[in-house]
């Protein structure tokens, strides 16, 4: 298996790993959603009425629906199935009612999910000079044959990949570096669950990681749930199937960096 995929899982299993990739990947919560006094007033008027169908009208008004039910999105797309539905619909509300307008409140009011937040963390940390370099812009980046990370957005980062490195998937990059004469590309995720979009996310980098013929050592750089010991199926990709690829953390990509 890849050294440094085996440092990162011993660094995760054995020592201060979350503690660490905070300095990375600081997920606070944002402060509580806001919500419109006038689209509340009509969902506490309808409550309040028992009127079912212009309770979830005035619900599905708001940004996050209070409770999770796989129906809410199909009715959140077609509104007149409300009127179609009342079973479904006197179902949800029964539920509704049985939370109460205080719980209901509070359920709509819940802060964003930290893992939709944390894209831009890589980058400030890199800026923070974590890899004992300071990112530099693209001129500068293209003009120079000295260890450099390239600070630009993901579209120029991914211009130059394609037109410096051959660098063909259509898809931004979070690090394009040049260390001892060799460059590096990759992207940074932070995986903070199994499934979903967590597991499209970790597909993603692998995808950059697949890329034939680009003039560059490719990683990806994985933080999370991946690196723990078991039968998820992260954990068993990146210990068989992708074993010889270059997945590494965070908080060992300076050591990878230096002794490329």
């Amino acid at each position: 298996m890849n050294y440094w995929t085996t440092l990162s899982i011993d660094y995760a299993n054995q020592r201060s790993y979350l503690d660490d990739l905070f300095q990375v990947y600081p997920t606070i919560p944002e402060g509580i959603r806001e919500i419109d006094e006038e689209k509340w007033d009509k969902v506490e008027h309808a409550f309040e009425k028992q009127d079912n169908e212009l309770l979830i009208k005035s619900l599905l008004k708001l940004d996050l629906f209070p409770i999770k039910d796989s129906y809410i999105a199909f009715l959140k797309r077609d509104s007149a199935a409300i009127a179609r539905n009342p079973k479904t619909i006197n179902r949800i509300c029964g539920r509704l009612y049985e939370m109460g307008l205080d719980t209901i409140l509070e359920k709509c009011t819940e802060p964003k999910e930290t893992n939709r937040q944390i894209g831009p963390f890589f980058r400030r940390w890199l800026n923070k000079k974590s890899l004992g370099i300071q990112p530099i812009g693209l001129e500068q980046f293209a003009n120079t044959k000295a260890d450099a990370i390239l600070d630009a957005g993901d579209r120029e980062m991914m211009d130059f990949a394609s037109a410096e490195l051959n660098y063909k998937r259509n898809k931004g990059l979070d690090l394009v570096a040049r260390f001892n004469g060799k460059y590096i590309i990759g992207e940074a995720k932070f995986l903070t669950d199994f499934g979903g979009h967590q597991n499209a996310q970790f597909n993603d980098a692998i995808a950059t990681l697949e890329t034939q013929n680009v003039n560059a050592i490719k990683i990806a750089i994985l933080d999370g749930v991946l690196y723990i010991k078991g039968k998820n199926k992260m954990y068993k990709d990146v210990t068989t199937k992708y074993a010889e690829m270059n997945i590494l953390s965070a908080l060992v990509l300076r050591e990878f960096l230096y002794q490329i």
